[in-house]
């Protein structure tokens, strides 16, 4: 490991570290898993379905349960990964530990054009790498590449069902705060459509472990005029719902 002028350029390739994910107790859980940031969905389908709870992540925020239900007669599991990369991350490395390799993410994204319509559904091809997590697990890099099978993947079962979608690239940030319009315009200029907080880490995670793994994003609030426009995007129940069934039929097409 070379010493940088700022710590976060000092990628270490050392695969082995001192706290390890995969060091905890295997449980006996489905290869397939989709991360949920909706939690409506998951209470209407715990009312609904009465999925069973096979194993619980654990954080100083409490437990995070792991539920085990199926699509077209295949099991899969799923989880609440947290918000913010570095708990995504870490749950995410924690579900691979437990035997997860095929994994497909679905969450809100701010939108930084303000024609994409609320709701709509992009499938990110590639993040910009302005949160801290993903320098952790490969070199720095300006963005990370998605995987192509997994895209390919994720936008046929969207073609599949009919619900209008697109690829674009994404940036992944970790300051709420502190997007201001200097920065939206850059990414906006880079050909980034989207902002959200964990895609990037996601990528680089996936691609340190070797395992398959894709996102879906929805459309959210818009940030790419002088004032945030909520636009009502944490009340998109039946889009949310709908993404993620398409995120465990694509997960288990992975």
């Amino acid at each position: 490991m070379e010493p940088q002028a700022y710590p976060i350029l000092e990628f270490d390739p050392e695969r082995r570290a001192i706290i390890e994910p995969h060091g905890r107790a295997r449980k006996a859980v489905p290869p397939v898993a989709v991360l949920c940031f909706f939690h409506e969905v998951f209470e209407h389908l715990l009312a609904q379905h009465q999925p069973q709870v096979v194993h619980h992540l654990a954080s100083e925020m409490g437990k995070h349960p792991v539920y085990q239900l199926e699509f077209a007669g295949q099991p899969f599991v799923y989880v609440h990964p947290g918000v913010g990369a570095p708990i995504a991350a870490g749950f995410l490395e924690e579900m691979i530990a437990i035997g997860c390799t095929r994994v497909v993410a679905c969450g809100g994204a701010g939108v930084l054009d303000g024609t994409v319509a609320l709701g709509h559904v992009i499938i990110p091809t590639a993040a910009v790498r302005d949160e801290g997590t993903s320098y952790h697990y490969l070199p720095p890099a300006r963005e990370i590449a998605a995987d192509a099978e997994a895209v390919a993947t994720l936008q046929r079962v969207a073609e599949a069902h009919n619900v209008p979608h697109q690829l674009a690239k994404t940036w992944t940030t970790d300051a709420i705060y502190r997007e201001t319009s200097a920065r939206i315009a850059r990414r906006r200029a880079e050909g980034c459509l989207t902002v959200e907080m964990e895609c990037a880490a996601f990528f680089a995670v996936a691609q340190f472990r070797g395992i398959r793994f894709g996102q879906y994003l929805y459309g959210g609030d818009d940030v790419s005029g002088t004032e945030h426009d909520l636009r009502g995007w944490d009340k998109q129940t039946s889009v949310r719902e709908q993404l993620f069934w398409l995120a465990a039929e694509a997960a288990l097409a992975l």
